[in-house]
């Protein structure tokens, strides 16, 4: 049997796992990068850059089901051979340098992150020039970091110049343009610049509306932020309202001990606090 004869299941198992990650089906996307990882291991080796590729895919699925401790360890390893077969400032490693630093976002560890997201860019920009929107990506992504560390002046400046780049190459209806919309629309909600807050979140919301369908744990992370929003202005019912869907939705897709999902029961739970002692105060 022919090397191309043993790869062509591990990259069958890989293609089917990039659709449910994409689909947001994390379950189904672990359990087949986990059988394509052990194929590639067995196949090409333990340090061969098509088994790194596989480890850093996997960890992305770590990262999106809350398993932070096992997606460190997969993408350090990933690093270490890409870093080894083509050198430090290969592309591939700023792929996984990026991915770092949005697991640390993922975590609230935004200090952390921060290095391996300048680390990113840095490379990137240097190898792809300043507008491309790869260099756009890991731009956006270093400006949540820093919205988390509450640099919420640096963070729009970088928010600004990434959707300026999306919306130049793929058009304003592409899903990375609604997610810095979403992103920048928490940024304007944090310097209270609420009505700006507002309009970006619903652009955002429609735009994955769209693009994602009523079910991807994606949406339901904007409707949760909107939810947050309208809270903070006293719209508790279409707050409750958005809860609830995003509730329904994570739960659905990510399970009910998934760090989102607990995020979004804890805010549902005190809008609900919130309202009674409003009610309360009221009669």
């Amino acid at each position: 049997m022919t090397s191309c004869d043993t790869s062509k299941p591990i990259y069958r198992l890989s293609r089917r796992a990039g659709r449910g990650l994409a689909n947001g089906n994390y379950k189904e996307a672990e359990s087949l990068y986990r059988q394509a990882l052990s194929l590639a291991e067995t196949v090409f080796g333990d340090e061969h850059i098509e088994t790194a590729t596989i480890m850093n895919n996997l960890a992305v699925t770590y990262k999106y089901t809350g398993r932070f401790d096992e997606a460190r360890q997969l993408y350090r390893r990933a690093l270490q051979i890409i870093e080894r077969t083509f050198g430090p400032d290969h592309l591939k490693a700023a792929t996984v340098w990026h991915n770092l630093g949005g697991l640390e976002h993922a975590a609230g560890s935004f200090a952390r992150g921060e290095p391996f997201a300048r680390r990113s860019v840095e490379i990137r920009e240097k190898t792809l020039g300043p507008d491309h929107p790869e260099v756009a990506a890991d731009i956006a992504a270093l400006a949540a970091i820093l919205d988390g560390q509450k640099k919420h002046r640096e963070a729009e400046e970088l928010y600004h110049r990434a959707l300026a780049v999306f919306e130049e190459v793929y058009g304003h209806e592409h899903y990375e343009v609604a997610v810095n919309l979403n992103n920048l629309a928490a940024n304007c909600h944090a310097q209270g610049r609420h009505e700006q807050a507002e309009q970006l979140y619903l652009r955002a919301l429609a735009i994955k509306q769209k693009l994602l369908g009523p079910e991807h744990p994606d949406l339901a992370m904007t409707l949760n932020n909107l939810a947050v929003f309208f809270k903070s202005q006293q719209k508790y019912g279409e707050a409750a309202r958005l809860y609830r869907d995003a509730l329904a939705i994570f739960e659905k897709t990510l399970g009910p001990h998934h760090p989102k999902v607990i995020v979004c029961q804890r805010n549902y739970a005190k809008l609900e606090e919130s309202d009674e002692r409003r009610v309360r105060s009221d009669e």
